[in-house]
């Protein structure tokens, strides 16, 4: 069974920072993308950003320059350092990876994290 556990959200005041943290355990072969997704209420859930298992990252409009993402394949966790916090990124957050397992083929699994809600207000 493969479980990805999140960490570091809270409470913050506008303009300021939080790390939140990702970490997949289990059995399973490698990890492709891994991501961090977010979902503010009555919304949908949205990209925040993405990172290949090579360390390309793709980020959603709103976060760059403010947020970066980071993975250490060693230990198959990822890290998403925020910061210039605003109101409007008060939202749960959720991990998400693409998880490699070969049995008699090769084949690639979504999972999720649980989310952690990240609170940005004075």
């Amino acid at each position: 069974q493969v479980q990805l556990v999140e960490s570091g959200g809270g409470l913050v005041q506008p303009g300021g920072s939080l790390r939140l943290s990702c970490a997949a355990s289990g059995t399973f072969d490698s990890i492709n993308t891994m991501g961090w997704f977010r979902q503010a209420p009555g919304k949908q859930r949205e990209l925040v950003a993405t990172i290949t298992s090579g360390g390309n990252t793709n980020y959603e409009d709103l976060v760059k320059g403010r947020f970066t993402l980071s993975r250490d394949n060693a230990k198959n966790t990822m890290d998403l350092q925020m910061n210039s916090l605003e109101p409007e990124d008060t939202a749960v957050y959720y991990c998400n990876a693409e998880i490699v397992k070969t049995g008699w083929r090769k084949l690639t699994y979504s999972y999720w994290g649980q989310g952690t809600q990240v609170t940005v207000s004075s």
